[in-house]
C-alpha cells in the first residue's frame, strides 16, 4: 500500500476539507429537521386531525423553504415535496368534513 503523504497536501485542499466536513454536518442537521417536519404533518394527516394540521404544513413549508435557501436541498425538490405535502394534507381535510 502506498505511503500516505502528510506534510505535503496543499493547505487549500485541506481547507476546503474541513469546509465539506463543517457543511455535510450542517446539511444532515437540516434534512433531519425537515423530515421530522414532513413526518408530523403526514402523521396528522393520517389521524385526520385538522386542528393541527394546518400549523404543522406552515411548519414544514419553512423547513423545506429554509433547506433549499441554505442549499440543503434544491430549491425543485422542495417545491414538488411541498406540493404533495400539500396534496395530502388537503385531502385528509376533506375526509374530515
Amino acid at each position: 500500500m502506498a505511503q500516505a503523504k502528510k506534510s505535503k497536501r496543499h493547505r487549500s485542499a485541506l481547507k476546503a476539507h474541513r469546509q465539506s466536513v463543517t457543511r455535510n454536518l450542517r446539511n444532515r442537521q437540516i434534512k433531519k429537521g425537515v423530515r421530522a417536519a414532513v413526518r408530523a404533518v403526514s402523521d396528522a394527516a393520517t389521524a385526520k386531525d385538522t386542528g393541527k394540521l394546518s400549523e404543522l404544513m406552515s411548519k414544514a413549508s419553512a423547513a423545506l423553504d429554509k433547506a433549499a435557501r441554505t442549499g440543503a436541498i434544491h430549491w425543485k425538490a422542495a417545491a414538488r415535496k411541498k406540493s404533495r405535502l400539500a396534496h395530502r394534507a388537503a385531502q385528509a381535510l376533506a375526509a374530515a368534513k
